[in-house]
């Protein structure tokens, strides 16, 4: 091997292995952008909520713990934390869904109820809150 290829094999394996600004980390938000499908009447309602709140949605109680987006230079993605509750025999709330839900693939981790869908649109950083 040459003294020359040496030094690029060097340079290009200290960069790849040294270097932070190759996986950036992800930017946590405070706003969820929410879609859910009522499918008995077809309508979708569009919410922004707010991380660390509770929600209450028909009988569904949405609790979101937090979010997080890549970075600008990554390829678009949004992760929230959430857990959702079904309050449809009053005062008995069913955990019907707790996890990460990601916003590329919602069909991944599914919310399977028989009347609402809900789907992850964006986590956001809203500077007002």
């Amino acid at each position: 091997m040459r003294p020359g290829n040496l030094k690029i094999y060097i340079l290009f394996f200290s960069i790849i292995f040294f270097s932070n600004e190759i996986f950036s980390a992800p930017i946590e938000g405070n706003k969820v952008s929410l879609k859910i499908l009522d499918k008995i009447t077809s309508h979708i309602e569009y919410l922004d909520l707010n991380v660390n709140k509770d929600y209450i949605f028909g009988t569904l109680q949405i609790n979101i713990y937090t979010c997080y987006k890549s970075s600008p230079e990554d390829v678009p993605e949004n992760y929230v934390l959430l857990k959702i509750l079904d309050n449809l025999v009053i005062g008995d709330n069913k955990n019907i869904y707790q996890g990460w839900m990601i916003s590329s693939s919602p069909s991944a981790t599914p919310l399977e109820h028989p009347i609402y869908d809900v789907w992850i649109s964006d986590c956001k950083i809203d500077n007002d809150s």
